[in-house]
């Protein structure tokens, strides 16, 4: 069924020569708050390349994605689709009556099927690097990968994580892209040189991701400037990984040019450092449903074909991208994505929210999402409304959910969520749980 999907999108497509596309560059930063950039306003962080992307892109400053973790972040941006449509819900599934670590869970045969089921899951549907091989793109894949070997479970024609014994929960050969230089990507965009054909790259480095490792000058130059050295470190790491896009600039610029590359970026989901722990999350950041969990810039640029602009009030989900990327290249979605075009502006006035999910890192039932369900949430205009499904258990303290049902803030009054107002604003609260029951009720299935 997923392979008929795939040539129903893809007939028309392959009719077009490939060396005719333009290159297809998709950047994702890794565990990065949406703060810690130059043009979002960091007093401290350097981030040139990225600020430059910014300028050069339809930037989308009010961008979310829908869940605020790793693995079932990844899967959506790929997909177009929600967690608890894909079934990639969280990071590790649980073997119940079991004391086995969910994190080494693919190294114990009785855990392995489980692994097994979630990556058969997130197959079932159809994703746009499937449709770019079959257009004649040759299509890399770096850094972060959880779904198995991506050019078996995404059809990538070269993939840098092979996903074999001892098996990698989330990249094993991946993740030295960035922190050790870019030749695979190099060498991917040579051959497609030399066969004449057009590239698409993934790039998602373990980036500003723990552990905090940054070069011995880039750690000198943060320690003077923020309050602890684990602060530090996580600074340096930013910039780090902005180092890192400017020598995938120069990459870009040889191989293919600027003009005919169409870049997008976002990041999987948010971070703030703990201050005296060094590669440690601070609560209300990363797993969380607040704005330090799933905000993130979302930038879509081709030089030449697209007016750069800063978008400050329309919102953007990363569930929008594959329906953009599709729009640019003339080729088709499935007609069941929620996702718009970026690009289209009456798409974008039109549109009245976006909503997302939270759920446990280690989770029951890939099969039933709502039995690992944490948090729901949307948000419309300037208001935001969590709603915290309070029966669930939570399997990390640091992230305990609130004691209340409902949180309501205003991100206009109060952008870092200090002040919960949902008892002050009861018909708003109805209103905006309405249209969470309207796009998702869990208590359906």
């Amino acid at each position: 069924m997923r392979r008929w999907g795939l040539l129903l999108l893809s007939v028309a497509a392959v009719l077009t020569p490939a060396a005719d596309q333009p290159n297809v560059l998709v950047i994702v930063s890794d565990d990065h708050n949406w703060t810690d950039y130059g043009f979002m306003g960091h007093p401290h962080i350097n981030t040139p390349e990225l600020d430059r992307l910014a300028a050069e892109s339809i930037t989308f400053t009010r961008g979310y994605t829908p869940v605020p973790l790793c693995r079932p972040s990844l899967a959506t941006m790929v997909t177009g689709r929600f967690p608890h449509e894909h079934g990639v819900i969280g990071n590790d599934p649980l073997l119940p009556g079991t004391d086995i670590n969910p994190q080494r869970g693919r190294n114990y045969p009785e855990t392995l099927p489980r692994y097994e089921e979630v990556v058969a899951n997130f197959q079932r549907f159809p994703n746009f690097i499937q449709q770019l091989t079959a257009k004649g793109y040759l299509t890399l894949q770096t850094g972060k990968w959880w779904e198995a070997d991506p050019k078996v479970t995404a059809d990538f024609t070269h993939a840098m994580t092979t996903a074999k014994p001892p098996r990698g929960r989330h990249g094993d050969k991946g993740l030295t892209i960035g922190r050790h230089g870019l030749q695979p990507i190099e060498d991917v965009m040579q051959e497609a040189r030399d066969a004449d054909k057009p590239w698409m790259v993934w790039y998602a480095p373990f980036l500003p991701h723990a552990p905090h490792t940054p070069p011995e000058d880039l750690l000198a130059k943060y320690l003077p400037l923020a309050p602890t050295e684990a602060i530090a470190r996580y600074w340096a790491c930013v910039e780090w990984f902005d180092q890192t896009i400017g020598n995938l600039r120069e990459l870009t610029t040889t191989y293919g040019g600027l003009e005919n590359t169409i870049v997008l970026y976002w990041c999987d989901n948010g971070w703030i450092q703990q201050p005296d722990n060094i590669n440690k999350y601070d609560s209300r950041s990363k797993r969380t449903a607040y704005e330090a969990g799933v905000r993130t810039p979302i930038m879509v640029g081709w030089p030449g074909h697209l007016e750069p602009r800063m978008e400050r009030t329309h919102l953007a989900s990363t569930i929008d991208l594959w329906p953009t990327l599709a729009a640019l290249l003339d080729t088709g979605v499935p007609p069941e994505l929620s996702g718009i075009n970026l690009t289209d502006t009456p798409a974008l006035a039109a549109r009245t929210a976006i909503t997302g999910e939270r759920y446990l890192h280690h989770f029951h039932d890939t099969n039933h999402p709502p039995g690992s369900l944490l948090t729901r949430w949307i948000i419309d205009d300037v208001w935001k409304l969590l709603v915290n499904e309070t029966d669930r258990p939570t399997d990390d303290p640091m992230n305990a959910q609130s004691k209340h049902r409902f949180e309501l803030f205003n991100l206009e009054t109060d952008p870092y969520e200090t002040t919960n107002v949902a008892a002050q604003y009861p018909d708003r609260v109805r209103d905006l749980a309405s249209q969470l029951d309207a796009w998702w009720d869990p208590s359906a299935e």
